[in-house]
């Protein structure tokens, strides 16, 4: 719902600032006084071109923001989430446009561009008159109408879901047969890689673990000689430190007996020679072990030769190696066991095409069901809004997909082409003349005719269409007095399922408003401006008043007036 309306710089309006409320909100006035000027400016916030020759003369830019109740709009929630917008109970629009041409858009103080402001503006407003903003037009929007009315929601839920899951399928597979094709190509050229690793072999880290042996084997000399010469003054000269250190022992052990305060360090010291007896174990041990060994040196130098050119192959280390190889071989198994993957894969996708198509056709027979209760809704309504002549239609078509299409369900044997939201098009079809052959609801003639056309797809469709507002500029075209209050006590019944701003003419229909604005030239400083006023409840008798007499109000004209209003 829109709940207030600023516009400055626009036009003839230098600053206005309006408050509509729930129901049917009128706006009257004479012609050329700026209600056009008004839905214009709305239609700006709402993603439509924007036009510097518009900006009010002398100023340097146009400002227009509504601000919108949307605690109720679940769809508008949505879009403002997938597009990172803050979201409050309220939404706020703001349109910008400067003389220079430039124009700017805000959603709630975010910098959007035009587009996305468009897309919301088609999930709040519906906009039927001078200004294209009218999405039952579109046909594209048809279908959807025919869901909501049908109550397919959960029907499209499960379909969207495998519709999901086939897309993936099919993605998955069409990858898997160009890879598989790819690797025949270069089969050869794998098996020869896989060759050369294999006749190699190498182990995770070998590299660094022979590197640490050779480093071994290349002192294994000096390492014998040191091991030697360590363990000789330890425990084999003459003077061995091991034979010194234990007559020390004896000393400190004499020194405990007279004195206990050696007993601590009498420990200490005999731990330290236990240790110097580990470290003399262990050089005897390892010299022992060495092997001095001139085979075993060549061989790994000629082994690492062999790593290194491997890595040089294929990236640089033993680690790339090995993930060549898995890499190659998992291709390799893709070819060798490619019927056999190709078989799996087709399999799982008939059996998400043979859900989809129990699914696509569910919602084909639940949508035709609704057809013609939508047709005999609507041509009764456009009887009653003066068009008895009408005729109305819902077409639904079905496309056969290609030959070499993939996209395709199967019902009844038939094959059909398979989009997001079924196998169904959708397109509604009037003639408004006797005689006159159905044609496509966007072909019709413009102004009135297609606004009372709108009013009575929007009366058959309130409860199922979700757009709180509607907007109907100059609905009253080419409508005559006995018809206008139809029309008005159509679009009365209306606003109580959506919010309506509607400008008139007539009298019949501005009777049946909840809230009455008037809007009005005047002249200021020089300047003429165009000012909306909320009209009270005298104030309204007297503009229908206007609106059956002219000017020069009469009683009886006051009178009429006030009649209209009382038969609401």
């Amino acid at each position: 719902m829109l709940k207030t309306l600023q516009i400055k710089d626009y036009a003839l309006i230098e600053n206005i600032f309006v408050t509509f409320k729930k129901g049917l909100n009128i706006i009257t006035g004479e012609t050329g006084a700026g209600k056009s000027i008004i839905i214009g400016a709305l239609s700006l916030i709402l993603g439509e071109r924007a036009d510097s020759d518009a900006i009010r003369n002398g100023k340097n830019k146009a400002v227009i923001e509504g601000i919108f109740d949307n605690s109720g709009n679940e769809t508008a929630r949505k879009f403002l989430i997938s597009n990172q917008i803050e979201i409050f109970d309220e939404l706020i629009i703001r349109r910008e446009v400067s003389i220079q041409g430039k124009s700017r858009a805000f959603i709630n103080d975010t910098p959007v561009s035009v587009s996305t402001l468009k897309l919301l503006g088609n999930l709040l407003v519906d906009l039927h008159g001078q200004h294209q903003h009218q999405s039952l037009l579109y046909p594209e929007n048809h279908l959807h109408l025919l869901d909501e009315i049908a109550g397919n929601e959960n029907l499209l839920q499960q379909f969207g879901d495998e519709y999901q899951r086939f897309y993936s399928s099919n993605i998955d597979f069409k990858k898997m047969i160009t890879n598989a094709n790819n690797v025949r190509e270069k089969k050869e050229f794998y098996e020869f890689q896989l060759k050369e690793i294999n006749e190699v072999s190498p182990e995770k880290n070998e590299d660094e673990k022979l590197k640490s042996e050779l480093k071994i084997l290349e002192n294994s000399e000096k390492l014998f000689s040191t091991s030697s010469e360590i363990f000789q003054r330890l425990y084999e000269d003459e003077n061995a430190i091991y034979n010194q250190l234990n007559e020390i022992a004896i000393k400190l052990s004499e020194l405990n007996k007279i004195d206990a305060s050696f007993s601590e360090k009498e420990e200490d010291f005999n731990s330290a020679l236990i240790l110097i007896g580990d470290v003399a174990e262990y050089l005897r041990n390892y010299q022992n072990g060495i092997d001095i060994s001139p085979e075993r040196l060549e061989e790994i130098r000629e082994r690492l030769g062999v790593l290194l050119l491997l890595k040089k192959k294929f990236g640089g280390s033993i680690d790339s190696v090995l993930k060549n190889k898995e890499k190659i071989e998992n291709e390799l198994s893709l070819v060798e066991n490619f019927d056999e993957e190709i078989k799996r894969q087709k399999n799982n996708i008939e059996k998400i095409r043979t859900k989809l198509s129990k699914l696509a056709n569910e919602i084909s027979i639940s949508r035709k069901s609704v057809v013609n209760k939508i047709s005999a809704g609507i041509k009764k309504q456009l009887e009653n809004l003066g068009i008895p002549e009408a005729n109305f239609d819902v077409r639904l078509t079905k496309k056969l997909p290609g030959t070499d299409e993939d996209y395709y369900v199967i019902i009844n044997n038939q094959k059909y082409k398979l989009f997001p939201n079924g196998i169904d098009a959708a397109e509604f079809y009037i003639s408004t003349n006797i005689g006159e052959e159905l044609k496509p609801l966007s072909k019709v003639a413009s102004g009135g005719e297609i606004s009372r056309i709108m009013l009575a797809i929007k009366s058959v469709l309130a409860r199922k269409d979700k757009l709180p507002l509607l907007v109907f500029d100059e609905i009253d075209t080419g409508v005559s007095g006995r018809i206008a209050q139809k029309v008005g006590k159509s679009m009365k019944e209306l606003a109580t399922e959506h919010q309506i701003i509607a400008i008139t003419h007539l009298p019949q229909i501005a009777a049946q408003a909840d809230n009455h604005f008037q809007v009005q030239k005047i002249e200021r400083n020089g300047r003429v401006l165009s000012t909306i006023t909320e009209l009270n409840e005298k104030d309204k008798i007297e503009e229908i008043a206007k609106l059956l007499s002219g000017e020069n109000i009469s009683n009886n004209a006051m009178e009429a007036a006030k009649l209209l209003m009382h038969n609401n």
